[in-house]
């Protein structure tokens, strides 16, 4: 049984629009619609695509604010984008002066072919290839990239014929088993070839988080700088070290649902135990004139974000966050001070962070992101303040226990606490926060009894006990999150039934919610499940969202 329907709820059900659960009156994060994003990306014009317009420097910009600041006192001026484009620069050389193995250039034709077929290339569902405009290889999800240095070529021929003939960009291609994403952004070509269930609108998704990956390494100035001096540049000399990041990234949208809703989550705590962290930064940062950010993290989780006055922070950046973070061991070891780019917060140059964990006994992230590179002592001195203010207050017990999942917290068994067995799983986003909160996934031996298979002769079978994971249920929900975010035609509500599960997905002007239920589940039923579940998450939502904005 499928169907899928846009008409209005119950009048009961109806009343939640206005809940909205997780609203507050200003945000931390911008809310900016992620997929109406990539629909215009890809259907911009050829011109559009290959002259990547930046907007004029937000760095700079608070630079410039401070130094004025300051002058009043007459204090000294803070450094000047110049200080940036420095460090562009010596990172390049230094970066540049870094050894990379050679292919050995005996390697025949037929070797080379032969690779294409091989079982690491062969049997993946999805690739990723980056490659330069002038067709060289930048990057491969699997393989060699010498060894494709070939494929590469056809890649960036398919697209410059494309250009030459219609004067458009190659988009896609699609075959019987698979499909083919191009995305080309300045002087870069990204493919995404997948096998899998996700949608072209998915894919470009992807492909623009793996290109914002190698700009948060390089900045887009200096990309675009390298690229107009030497076109056949090989990029892999820049970013030698930096493939581990693009891998980690490439895995962690696959498991994480954030990605595919455009949203962060948050580490559910008591609202008294986040009050008291937001506190403790706010207490000790506040006199830290250019700090812009400073963004606690734990277990790929938002916990707090201080901000500076004005600026906000894209979903698609704290991502960027949490991936450099996950995927770098060093950090649980000392302080670490590195320059980073957050393309869409100011793409044209470094914020420079510090990053540290709280304390060994701790598994929070402390960033500290400034203007200033040579903050890193004062900085150092304000983590350690925090930490102290933190241990006091018993915030590391409470993060602690908010990891390790205590099921005697609600909002970490949120299945158990609302008791609605029917439900196996949720995904619920507030839209104008662009905050998210799910469910953990279940084992189907919790489910109802009713849901026993049973034998021809009628005996019970003995279920095999298996747990979904997130990618399972990642790859449930791609179909449904990219109906509702459909541009030509999207649905307001979906509700299907098949023989293993039942999912309904209802988008309003507030929020998105994506339940799976039991097989069975009748839509009035559904409905009444999905207005107890939105109102245990309004009750609920001083622990599971950040409602408030605290600046500096």
């Amino acid at each position: 049984m499928a169907s899928t329907s846009q008409d209005t709820v119950s009048s009961k059900t109806q009343e939640n629009d206005d809940l909205e659960p997780g609203a507050c009156p200003e945000s931390i994060l911008n809310p900016a619609d992620t997929f109406e994003e990539f629909a215009s990306e890809m259907s911009s014009s050829l011109q559009e695509r290959n002259v990547l317009c930046t907007k004029s420097s937000t760095i700079s910009e608070i630079q410039s604010e401070i130094a004025e600041s300051i002058a009043e006192i007459k204090m000294r001026a803070t450094k000047s984008s110049d200080d940036l484009q420095s460090k562009d620069e010596s990172m390049s050389a230094s970066a540049s002066s870094s050894n990379l193995l050679e292919q050995d250039g005996d390697e025949t034709d037929d070797e080379k072919d032969n690779y294409l077929q091989s079982p690491e290339l062969v049997n993946k569902e999805k690739h990723v290839f980056i490659l330069s405009s002038a067709g060289k290889p930048i990057y491969s999800r699997y393989g060699n990239e010498d060894k494709l240095a070939g494929l590469c070529g056809v890649i960036q021929a398919l697209v410059s014929v494309v250009e030459e003939q219609n004067q458009d960009i190659l988009r896609s291609i699609t075959t019987k088993d698979c499909k083919a994403v191009f995305l080309v952004k300045g002087p870069l070509i990204l493919v995404a070839v997948s096998k899998s269930n996700e949608s072209e609108t998915q894919l470009v998704l992807q492909l623009t988080y793996a290109f914002n990956q190698i700009v948060s390494v390089l900045t887009l100035t200096q990309l675009n700088r390298i690229f107009e001096q030497r076109r056949n540049y090989d990029l892999r000399r820049l970013l030698s070290g930096a493939e581990r990041l693009i891998d980690h990234l490439l895995i962690f949208m696959e498991k994480d649902p954030a990605f595919l809703l455009g949203a962060v989550r948050c580490l559910p705590l008591p609202e008294k135990a986040r009050e008291n962290i937001t506190n403790a930064i706010t207490s000790t940062c506040n006199k830290i004139r250019d700090l812009v950010f400073a963004i606690m993290i734990a277990g790929n989780q938002l916990i707090t974000l201080v901000r500076m006055k004005k600026y906000t922070l894209h979903p698609s950046d704290i991502h960027l966050l949490f991936n450099l973070v996950r995927s770098s061991e060093s950090f649980k070891t000392a302080e670490s001070w590195t320059p980073i780019c957050l393309p869409k917060f100011d793409a044209t140059g470094f914020l420079h962070g510090h990053v540290s964990y709280i304390s060994e006994d701790c598994q929070a992230c402390l960033l500290l992101l400034t203007v200033q590179r040579d903050a890193f002592f004062p900085l150092s001195q304000a983590k350690h303040t925090i930490a102290d203010k933190m241990r006091r207050s018993n915030c590391l017990i409470a993060i602690n226990e908010a990891l390790n999942r205590n099921e005697n917290l609600p909002t970490t068994n949120p299945l158990k606490h609302i008791a609605i067995p029917e439900i196996r799983h949720f995904m619920y986003k507030c839209k104008s926060t662009a905050q998210l909160f799910t469910s953990d996934p279940i084992s189907l031996d919790r489910l109802q009894d009713y849901r026993l298979r049973h034998k021809e002769g009628g005996d019970i079978c003995v279920k095999k006990i298996e747990k979904l994971s997130d990618i399972d249920y990642v790859r449930n929900y791609r179909e449904f999150v990219s109906k509702i975010h459909c541009t030509s035609t999207p649905a307001k509500l979906i509700f299907r039934s098949n023989s293993n599960d039942t999912v309904l997905a209802w988008v309003t002007n507030g929020f998105e919610l994506y339940v799976t239920f039991d097989p069975l589940m009748e839509k009035d039923q559904a409905i009444k499940a999905v207005d107890r579940l939105l109102r245990w998450i309004k009750n609920e939502e001083q622990r599971i969202f950040i409602m408030n904005a605290p600046t500096f």
